[in-house]
């Protein structure tokens, strides 16, 4: 093969597309992967990893603020640093970017930093600093991720109505903040910047905060993060928004009536579109619904040969691990093995304190789909590692069929609940019962017991 013929070209290098690249060369294809700015896409650079260090940041600044003389510790004057901290946040990005270059150069995947735009079935153009190049190659993957959505009466500023990329590097705590959207993105900055002090209202269209997830669940989680100081406004919608002498004037609907709300910021988290303008799709057949997703044929496969599309670019939830998985999925059929992806049992985390994760089918969905189901739940306070964090607020719900005792769903809201989520991911995965899930031994003493518990409460 020539340095411009591959068997694979990936176009987008975020979670799905460095993931398929490097399980691509892993099973022998000569793969290029191209990415307009930086390697490992929104989620490392300006999403997942960045709000995590923030996250993880801010709930030891909160914690120690709060004091620990209930664990024999004493303290001084707690101060915030919040330089320090963006500098923190900014070396684990690189730390992890490095990693994904090493990943790349330990498995013969080339990179090109550029904008890649589909030709024709097995022909990529490539523009970069260098002039255009063409490639061509048996598999063409589109992996270019998503990009926040705004709202056409509240259009981003940059400074004063702000996108979750701005959230993520604020040069100073806002007084307040107001939220739009009681999403997992609004949730977890709205928590970051509670923490670091500012005053911080989440304003939600819909009735509870987290549509689609469990709804209890949910209920739980909005009563502990008002504990911790956020509001909330839920059936309202935001309309305008004037800014004068640094300040923003945010007019909220609620039913017929209206409110003001003075800010420093307004962030729109309303959710993501996905990137799938000026890839050439239209001209080579590739078909895109209205919100600009990519159809098709579970995992990946377009309706044209020998072009795939994965994660936020196709249907199903905008996470980075149905991403990976789509990706490793997508790069086996290619080599000629199996690669498939378990939908129903993609988890989904809210990285809150607590944290709230989900897989399978809420009690509401569940109910809906024609199950009679039945509930087990276990609180954390129940549990002796919990008292010994000082961590106890939350609870284990699972959700089975009342018939066959199949499992239905997991949900989790406490410490450690994208950890523990997992033991429901693998139970799912292989069609367990919730009296498998309860008999399964879980040490002691661990937080995974309540899980255990919360299982064995199904057939009580």
């Amino acid at each position: 093969m020539s340095d411009s013929t591959f068997d694979l070209v990936v176009i987008g290098a975020g979670p799905g597309g460095y993931v398929a690249a490097s399980k691509a060369a892993q099973l022998g294809m000569k793969v290029v992967c191209i990415d307009k700015s930086y390697l490992g896409g929104t989620c490392l650079n300006v999403g997942c990893i960045p709000s995590k260090a923030l996250l993880e940041s801010s709930a030891l600044f909160y914690r120690a603020k709060k004091g620990l003389k209930q664990h024999g510790i004493g303290l001084g004057e707690v101060g915030l640093d919040l330089p320090a901290m963006m500098v923190r946040k900014a070396k684990i990005v690189q730390t992890m970017t490095k990693g994904i270059e090493g990943l790349f150069k330990g498995r013969g995947v080339t990179h090109f930093t550029g904008m890649g735009q589909v030709l024709a079935p097995g022909s990529v153009a490539v523009q970069g600093a260098d002039g255009e190049r063409v490639l061509s190659a048996k598999h063409i993957l589109l992996a270019t991720g998503s990009t926040p959505v705004e709202l056409p009466n509240l259009p981003f500023d940059g400074k004063h109505i702000i996108s979750s990329t701005e959230a993520l590097t604020l040069e100073k705590v806002p007084e307040r903040l107001v939220v739009i959207g009681g999403g997992a993105i609004g949730l977890e900055l709205g928590s970051v910047w509670s923490r670091l002090g500012a005053q911080v209202l989440v304003v939600e269209a819909m009735e509870q905060i987290l549509p689609g997830m469990d709804r209890e669940m949910a209920q739980q989680l909005e009563r502990l993060l008002k504990r911790q100081g956020l509001k909330f406004l839920l059936g309202a919608k935001a309309q305008t928004a004037a800014i004068a002498e640094g300040q923003v004037r945010l007019t909220i609907a609620t039913g017929d009536q209206e409110r003001v709300e003075a800010c420093e910021q307004v962030l729109v988290a309303v959710g993501r579109k996905p990137c799938s303008a000026g890839l050439g799709l239209e001209d080579v057949g590739v078909a895109v619904n209205e919100r600009g997703q990519v159809l098709v044929d579970a995992p990946g496969r377009t309706h044209v040969d020998g072009i795939w599309a994965i994660g936020d670019l196709g249907p199903g939830p905008m996470l980075a691990h149905k991403a990976e998985a789509e990706g490793v999925a997508v790069a086996e059929q290619m080599a000629g093995r199996t690669g498939q992806v378990n939908y129903a049992a993609i988890p989904a985390v809210v990285y809150t304190h607590p944290e709230l994760a989900s897989v399978g089918a809420s009690e509401e969905a569940a109910t809906a789909a024609g199950h009679a189901v039945a509930v087990g739940k276990y609180q954390f306070r129940g549990n002796a590692r919990a008292h010994c964090m000082d961590d106890i607020d939350g609870l284990v719900k699972v959700v089975a069929d009342a018939h066959t005792d199949q499992l239905l769903g997991m949900h989790i809201l406490g410490p450690q609940a994208s950890h523990l989520i997992a033991e429901g991911v693998l139970a799912l995965e292989f069609g367990a019962s919730a009296e498998d899930v309860a008999r399964t031994v879980h040490a002691h003493p661990a937080l995974s017991e309540v899980v255990g518990e919360a299982a064995r409460a199904v057939a009580s």
